[in-house]
């Protein structure tokens, strides 16, 4: 495990642990995070092109989805979630992102999950508590990596592997920054743009038109959140012009290109995730 960083979300101090080396899994990424603070740390979730899993250590974690739901404990956020915030106090929690690919695989439920968040029991009714047990019965971020990915590895190798084309469709989307058309893609694997459409949608939980979008959000947001102005920013981004780029940061996160900017959730992401943005989806 690398050493531990510190980054500073308003009053709450995040003390944030990541892997010495890539996983082994491709497409898996994780990041310890322990946040310290006397007030509620209270956390607004921006999307990104993963599923994520968030696996409380300290059963502290409280998150509500768009629809009002309050769930405490371990959950799983499927892509383009809406409006989710995590709220708690002292709250250790171990942040695994999942390619779609990976996720359909290890969670055999990708595309039921796209747009919401449930439980992890809900998806791993027999594993998910003795998983949590052996990830808090250790205090080393090192050994919880290590618990984890083998745990990923196992259902990968047990699980439903999406197709071969949809799998390259999704990597081709995030390697041109969600800037490939539909018909190319179709064009590359040999199928027509229909089935494509179809499997992709079954297996990924999200259009391909809607999919590209969510890469391209993530890497405008991420621009944005470096500094860069929001007309650069949507010139270089692929969108049509400013008002494009505002209407996609609203449609994902209810919050102006200026508000995402400044968002503690990003904040951290170049110490949790120092990779570039887009690349633990290609993994």
């Amino acid at each position: 495990m690398r050493p531990a960083e510190w980054a500073r979300d308003g009053a709450a101090v995040w003390d944030i642990a990541v892997p010495s080396r890539p996983s082994r899994l491709p497409g898996v990424s994780m990041a310890g995070f322990t946040g310290r603070t006397t007030d509620l740390i209270d956390l607004r979730v921006v999307p990104y092109p993963a599923v994520t899993l968030f696996l409380d250590l300290r059963e502290a974690l409280l998150v509500d989805d768009t629809g009002g739901a309050r769930r405490l404990g371990s959950t799983v956020a499927g892509l383009a979630p809406g409006a989710v915030r995590g709220s708690g106090q002292d709250i250790e929690c171990l942040q695994i992102r999942l390619s779609p690919a990976v996720a359909h695989a290890v969670l055999d439920a990708t595309a039921e999950l796209s747009g919401t968040v449930v439980s992890l029991a809900d998806l791993w009714p027999h594993e998910a508590e003795l998983f949590a047990e052996r990830l808090r019965h250790t205090d080393s971020w090192a050994d919880r990596f290590a618990i984890a990915e083998r745990a990923l590895a196992q259902r990968y190798q047990t699980g439903r592997a999406p197709d071969p084309e949809v799998a390259f469709a999704w990597r081709r989307m995030v390697e041109g920054r969600g800037g490939v058309r539909v018909d190319r893609l179709a064009a590359e694997t040999g199928w027509s743009r229909q089935r494509l459409w179809s499997r992709f949608r079954a297996q990924i939980g999200l259009t391909p038109k809607r999919a590209a979008r969510l890469i391209r959000f993530d890497h405008a947001v991420h621009r944005l959140a470096a500094g860069h102005q929001a007309a650069d920013v949507a010139a270089e981004s692929g969108y049509a012009d400013q008002s494009h780029l505002h209407h996609d940061v609203a449609a994902f996160t209810g919050m102006t290109p200026t508000a995402v900017a400044a968002a503690p959730w990003l904040a951290v992401d170049d110490v949790a995730w120092p990779v570039e943005p887009a690349s633990p989806t290609q993994r």
